[in-house]
């Protein structure tokens, strides 16, 4: 069977378990990866607000699908717009600079934004359009599970967190989301205008690597 049939098969079946009232559905034989896939069709088709109008390509978000560590941003620039992938401007450089001074390389992680579409002029994200696309990250932090959250900048921490304390107050401590350790820190561009905010950043990434080390690999049977 193709790969576009066997998603087609699996999305049919988990619209009849949604219609059968099973809002969440969890099988082995379903995998993170094929789930995602499911998830970005939908992000795909989405229109619920003008980004996907405005914007040239959505931003699903990409990494290891099995990640014990997920960075989440805000929205996509213009690069990743162009793209289609998160973080790969000169933020994203800098932001592989900083996954590896832990020791993971990019693709053992998993990075995805708030929004999946660029905001016009890389303005700030409007609240319904944090209210409309929210919801597809929440998925995808389901899917993935990672062991730590690390938000970059207020937006992604402020979201996730529900809370509207500054980022120099909520960054380098390590809080609840729905019982994965989340830490937010200083969002890559604003070190890029910011110099001196890279000590503290990286004092945040020794307390996520600190964190890791005594169980770095997934649970048997993940």
């Amino acid at each position: 069977m193709e790969s576009k049939e066997i998603i087609n098969s699996l999305k049919t079946f988990l619209e009849g378990e949604k219609l059968a009232g099973i809002k969440e559905f969890f099988s082995p034989s379903i995998s993170p990866s094929q789930q995602l896939k499911l998830l970005s069709q939908k992000v795909h088709q989405c229109a619920k607000c003008p980004l996907a109008k405005t914007k040239k390509h959505y931003v699903f978000g990409e990494g290891d699908n099995q990640a014990v560590l997920l960075f989440v941003g805000e929205a996509p620039g213009g690069e990743e717009d162009k793209q289609g992938k998160p973080f790969v401007g000169r933020a994203g450089q800098l932001l592989t600079r900083i996954i590896q001074s832990i020791g993971f390389k990019r693709e053992d992680v998993y990075i995805a934004n708030i929004l999946k579409c660029r905001p016009p002029e890389n303005r700030n994200p409007l609240p319904s359009e944090i209210e409309n696309c929210l919801p597809y990250l929440k998925e995808q932090i389901k899917i993935i599970r990672p062991q730590i959250i690390c938000t970059l900048g207020k937006f992604a921490a402020q979201t996730l967190l529900g809370v509207v304390t500054p980022i120099s107050q909520l960054r380098g401590k390590f809080y609840d989301y729905e019982g994965i350790k989340l830490i937010p820190t200083f969002h890559p561009a604003y070190l890029l205008r910011n110099p001196q905010g890279k000590v503290p950043v990286w004092q945040d990434m020794k307390k996520i690597k600190d964190e890791l080390r005594p169980n770095c690999l997934r649970p048997s049977g993940r």
